[in-house]
Parts: structure tokens; C-alpha cells; sequence
């Protein structure tokens, strides 16, 4: 394994750190700030990731993010995973779709965020089979909007003091 490749390896790690206690931090500690509404800070790093290392490593560390802090929570396979892992999935692709149109950060945080919430919500309503879940939609729209920009921000604040990988 060349430097580089080690580099890379060390940074998808500590990613996948991060991502893991900022997760469990959030679901323990922090709790909704309003109406369900979190504040996203594993997504900081996703938003991360995706600048430093690329698309595949960011699918990696969301995936593991969702699998083990769940695994650690003693909630794998319950509801609670599965609605995470509809949010980060469609928040994923939303990503992806954004880095590839080259949108800036903050805006790409924003829309993520949103995905994010339309995402769990369409899982909540396929897993309860309750269509009239989706009415706390616009609740948590409203929420992500401020709570993409914040991680954004955040996200912003963090690349500008990260060296970036030559390769």
C-alpha cells in the first residue's frame, strides 16, 4: 500500500470515527431541537468527506455511520435504522447528483438536509403504512432549512482548515 493509498485509508477512518460519535452524541446527548427536527452533525461530516476524498468514501462512511452507531444503540434492523438509513440514503444521492453539478456547499447542505427529512418520512409511511405520517412534512422542512445551512457552515469552517489529499 503507497503513501497516498494509506493517507486516504487513514482519513476514510477517522471520518467514519467522527461520523460515528457525532451520530451518537446527537441521538443520546442533543435530542430534536424542534419538532423532530435535528441538527445533522454527522452530516458535517458526509459534507466532508465528499470534498476531501470523493463520492465512494462518503457512501462508505455514511453506511457505516448508520450500521454501527444503531449496532451500538442496540437498535440494528429496528425501525429507528431503517428510517436512518432511508434518510441518509436519499440524502446521499442528493449529494451525489449536487457534487456532480458542482453546487456550492451551502446549497448542497441545505437540499441534503431536506432529502434527509423526505427521505425517513417516506420510509415512516411505507413501514407504518400511514400515508397521513407525510402531514409533518412541512414541519420538517421548515426545520431542515436552518439546520442545512448550519452544517453547511459548519462544513465550510472545517475545509478551509483541513489540508487537501494530492491524489
Amino acid at each position: 500500500m503507497g503513501i497516498e493509498k494509506t493517507k486516504r485509508f487513514v482519513y476514510l477512518a477517522l471520518f467514519s470515527a467522527m461520523a460515528i460519535v457525532l451520530s451518537l452524541i446527537e441521538s443520546i446527548y442533543i435530542g430534536p431541537i424542534f419538532f423532530m427536527v435535528r441538527i445533522g452533525l454527522a452530516n458535517i461530516v458526509a459534507l466532508v468527506t465528499v470534498k476531501i476524498l470523493g463520492v465512494k468514501e462518503m457512501i462508505i462512511v455514511n453506511t457505516m455511520r448508520v450500521v454501527i452507531s444503531t449496532l451500538m444503540r442496540g437498535m440494528i434492523f429496528s425501525s429507528t435504522f431503517w428510517i436512518s438509513l432511508g434518510g441518509v440514503v436519499l440524502s446521499s444521492i442528493v449529494l451525489i447528483i449536487l457534487e456532480k453539478m458542482k453546487s456550492s456547499l451551502m446549497f448542497t447542505s441545505v437540499i441534503m438536509s431536506i432529502a434527509h427529512s423526505v427521505g425517513q418520512v417516506i420510509v415512516v409511511c411505507f413501514f407504518y403504512m400511514q400515508a397521513g405520517v407525510a402531514a409533518i412534512l412541512p414541519y420538517l422542512l421548515l426545520g431542515s432549512i436552518p439546520m442545512g445551512f448550519l452544517t453547511g457552515m459548519t462544513a465550510q469552517l472545517v475545509l478551509a482548515r483541513i489540508k487537501p489529499l494530492k491524489a
